[in-house]
């Protein structure tokens, strides 16, 4: 997020966004509410991506070292056909600036813009679905 998304925020949105300051005890509940796969190359991280129970893509992170080589698409897929395995109808985000061509190239649509505040910081994202057909 503090790398990537610099070209649609500014140093300060990003870092409300995203602190220095990781909350690990926060991260370990909200990631234990939610399915998550994690991307490897050899012993690191490439990329991850999270499914809440009702069909909410919480999480798409990809480390800027393993952009545009497939890693956010094969998690999407691996998320996508588990969620259809569990019968959801939908799958929906909300997406950053940064974001929200990947999504629409994956048949996402917008249904709203959006403006967040985080701690003081206004951020802009877009609420985006897919149902599956």
């Amino acid at each position: 997020m503090r790398t990537i998304a610099r070209r649609d925020y500014t140093l300060e949105q990003v870092l409300a966004w995203a602190p220095e300051q990781i909350d690990r005890e926060g991260w370990a509940i909200r990631l234990a509410a939610s399915s998550t796969w994690v991307a490897a190359q050899g012993d690191r991280v490439a990329g991850f991506i999270s499914l809440e129970p009702d069909g909410c893509i919480d999480l798409l992170y990809v480390h800027p070292d393993f952009q545009n080589q497939g890693v956010a698409s094969m998690l999407l897929r691996r998320l996508k056909a588990s969620a259809e395995a569990r019968g959801l109808a939908r799958l929906f985000t909300e997406a950053s600036i940064s974001a929200k061509p990947f999504f629409e190239r994956r048949g996402f649509r917008v249904i709203e813009p959006q403006r967040v505040i985080r701690h003081g910081q206004e951020l802009t994202n877009y609420r985006m679905e897919s149902r599956f057909s």
